[in-house]
């Protein structure tokens, strides 16, 4: 889709403040344009998959979840291999990183606030080493405004322990003032990348506008890290052999003859009634 412009960033600092925010961000990575048609292809790999059983998972009402094989995003090689993307895995998660998940978030006019949560349990070496194992990357398929119901994240809570919340991922809503008074909305712009620990406390909040608001969501773990299991990417070969080798070495997938339809086996229970704002 396009050839990767120069960048001028500080990896570095970047990292420093991953490591205290537990998410980060690179303006105009990618160019309107090319965004523009990784909407297009969410958007058709969404009307896709709401038909079939098991093709969305419920994030509450009027949000859901979708995972797409990585050929049907016209922009993933160019995802993967963008520089910025490439230093802040190598440096964070090791030369071994693995890529182990492709979808998007997607939600519309109507989706509530969804309770404060994590996308997973934390690993020991996480709560206990203050070590992150795994990152999500997002892309806006818009530019985002205050009633697009935007992403709210409370920066440092990376390494919440969490082990007694439910399902490890949803603190009690007593807890939740510490989480609200962290909280910074996100406003990305078309062609921006953000970067989290998928550990960052965070939540969803309520959509007004008429226009939906996808967000493409790349998943990359550490080895050892384990979600890989709760996904299943694959690729056809011929796609897969004309890779760079960057994305080949990195990419955890099964080569097929043929791609079909995919069933999802990561469902974040919890998300599926919403939440009370307050």
């Amino acid at each position: 889709m396009t050839q990767h412009a120069k960048f001028d960033y500080d990896i570095a600092a970047h990292l420093k403040t991953l490591a205290e925010d537990g998410i980060i961000g690179l303006k105009g990575a990618f160019s309107p344009e090319w965004a523009d048609e990784m909407r297009e292809d969410m958007m058709t790999a969404f009307w896709s998959a709401i038909q079939r059983p098991g093709g969305a998972v419920g994030r509450g009402p009027r949000r859901w979840y979708v995972e797409i094989h990585p050929q049907n995003f016209r922009g993933f090689v160019d995802l993967v291999t963008h520089p910025w993307l490439v230093d802040v895995c190598t440096n964070l998660l090791g030369p071994d990183y693995q890529i182990v998940e492709i979808g998007l978030d997607v939600p519309f006019q109507g989706a509530k606030y969804q309770p404060w949560h994590r996308d997973f349990p934390s690993p020991v070496d996480t709560y206990q080493d203050r070590k992150i194992t795994s990152l999500a990357f997002n892309l806006t398929g818009v530019d985002v405004t205050e009633d697009m119901g935007p992403f709210e994240v409370a920066p440092g809570t990376q390494y919440d322990d969490g082990r007694e919340w439910k399902h490890e991922m949803f603190p009690d809503k007593a807890l939740w003032g510490r989480f609200q008074e962290r909280a910074t909305r996100k406003f990305p712009k078309r062609g921006d990348i953000s970067c989290r620990s998928a550990l960052t406390v965070h939540r969803g909040t309520e959509h007004l506008s008429p226009i939906a608001r996808p967000v493409m969501v790349l998943g990359v773990d550490a080895p050892g890290a384990g979600h890989a299991e709760l996904h299943d990417m694959m690729v056809t070969k011929d796609w897969y052999d004309a890779l760079p080798e960057i994305a080949r070495k990195h990419l955890v997938c099964r080569v097929v003859d043929e791609l079909v339809p995919i069933t999802q086996k990561h469902d974040i229970e919890g998300l599926v009634m919403g939440a009370d704002p307050t």
